[in-house]
């Protein structure tokens, strides 16, 4: 590792039209931590379709990453989709037109 190099640089992470989309259980954050907001997402509920667990209540959220915000200030607005795809694709709106 050269010196001024992190880590996290030489990790990949999933993305999803360009941002990174990260899961942890029922938890999603997408965008970039490095910017003004991120997107955090709650699947709410889940049916199962076959073998798999489709979300079909999806809460999301457009967080500042301020780190001085409480959790409950960064939040500049959310949405309940039925869906992760269309959640995301809401998410991706939110972004873009962040960063437009």
């Amino acid at each position: 590792m050269k010196k001024g190099e992190d880590r996290m640089s030489d990790k990949k992470f999933f993305t999803y039209k360009g941002y990174p989309l990260v899961r942890m259980g029922d938890q999603l954050y997408y965008g970039n931590m490095y910017d003004n907001y991120v997107i955090w997402m709650q699947i709410q509920e889940k049916e199962k379709v076959g073998d798999l667990e489709v979300a079909t209540k999806v809460k999301i959220y457009k967080m500042a990453t301020d780190d001085k915000l409480s959790p409950i200030e960064a939040i500049v607005k959310q949405s309940e989709k039925p869906s992760l795809y269309s959640a995301l694709d809401i998410a991706y709106v939110w972004l873009g037109k962040q960063n437009a």
